[in-house]
């Protein structure tokens, strides 16, 4: 089974969904940190919202915002 075969049977399930919007939700947290990092941090705080873009992509985030948001 391809990940894209795991993804696409995990997002039949509302937990699936879960995990993913929370997933979301730090990824929010992360750019309001982002307006208050210091110069510093700015690089460390952007990769970690770029990883969380790349897995709500991989997971089909809005799909799942439509189905069990």
């Amino acid at each position: 089974m391809t990940l894209e075969e795991s993804l696409q049977s995990l997002s039949n399930h509302e937990s699936f969904a879960t995990f993913v919007f929370t997933i979301r939700d730090l990824r929010e947290e992360a750019i309001e940190e982002l307006h208050k990092a210091d110069f510093e941090t700015i690089q460390q705080i952007a990769g970690r919202i770029i990883t969380y873009d790349q897995i709500l992509q991989m997971a089909g985030y809005r799909i799942l915002e439509k189905r069990f948001g």
